[in-house]
């Protein structure tokens, strides 16, 4: 039974084009499968494996408590398997083409409340009218008023701002442009880093970045999320944030207030409007809370 499994393997690997982790996933979980089975077959192989077999393994690894993603991933890796063997003629009947895999759940985005953004968002007024402060608000301005990821907030170039129509061209997955306005307060905090901030961070050096650090080159990834970590500690925020978690708020807050779907799409940069409506799920739980806030009789 194992020459099988390496015969697969080999496969996977040669004509899949399977990574080396690939691989090694699929190796565990049929090695794993194989030690269940091969003592049931008293020597009959794979194809004496039939769905009463299956559905005992799977029985067996939801007993273990292994999580419905992990017994999906197994699943998944053993109807490959079984789809190989058919095709090669080693068994006539595929014993896993009806056998379901549990349900996984995407998982609901995380965010923040308006009031801890509002928090957030005065904190680099406390430290004056340093480079920096006006850096850092401007930064976290824009990045709650675009709803930008990260990757694409720390890559905008000067040239990426339209100051007079208040808005900004970002590049997103796949090297597709979207053009994303700005509110005022946005555009005043940036035009403030502008005149006063920036000029004084790159002394003079012809550094193309919007956003830049203490030595005047591009703010890394990881530069934004130290800035934005040491601001939420600041604020006294409990709720964990990550410039993602801002995303997400964003998102969240444009649908409650009314945004359409369509457009938070688009301000988004989601190739597919299914990426986007998870966010309707968090709304829901929203109009739920102040529907039974508000009807006389939700009690």
């Amino acid at each position: 039974m194992q020459q099988q499994v390496s015969q697969f393997l080999e496969f996977v690997t040669a004509e899949k084009r399977f990574s080396k982790n690939t691989r090694a996933a699929y190796q565990n979980d049929l090695s794993q499968f194989r030690e269940f089975i091969e003592p049931k077959m008293n020597g009959g192989g794979w194809p004496g494996v039939n769905r009463g077999l299956l559905s005992e393994y799977v029985l067996s690894m939801r007993d273990r408590d292994y999580a419905p993603t992990t017994v999906a991933r197994k699943i998944a890796a053993i109807k490959s398997f079984f789809g190989f063997l058919s095709d090669e003629g080693v068994v006539k009947e595929d014993p896993t083409e009806d056998l379901a895999s549990p349900k996984v759940g995407r998982p609901l985005p995380k965010y923040i409340g308006f009031p801890e953004i509002e928090l957030l968002m005065a904190q680099p007024t406390k430290k004056g009218a340093t480079p920096e402060a006006l850096r850092d608000r401007a930064l976290l301005q824009l990045v709650y008023a675009t709803g930008m990821r990260v990757s694409e907030l720390v890559s905008l170039d000067v040239t990426s701002l339209n100051m007079e129509g208040a808005l900004v061209r970002c590049m997103g997955k796949g090297g597709k442009e979207r053009i994303i306005p700005m509110h005022s307060q946005a555009v005043d905090a940036v035009r403030a880093y502008l005149e006063m901030g920036r000029p004084t961070l790159v002394r003079g050096s012809t550094e193309r970045a919007l956003f830049v650090n203490q030595r005047g080159q591009r703010l890394t990834r990881q530069g934004f999320w130290l800035i934005l970590k040491q601001y939420a500690k600041d604020a006294g925020v409990k709720s964990k944030i990550t410039p993602h978690i801002l995303r997400h708020s964003f998102a969240t807050h444009m649908l409650r207030n009314g945004a359409p779907l369509r457009n938070v799409q688009e301000l988004l940069g989601h190739a597919n409007i299914s990426t986007t409506q998870v966010y309707t799920h968090l709304t829901s739980d929203h109009l739920r809370e102040q529907y039974e806030k508000a009807h006389p009789r939700a009690v």
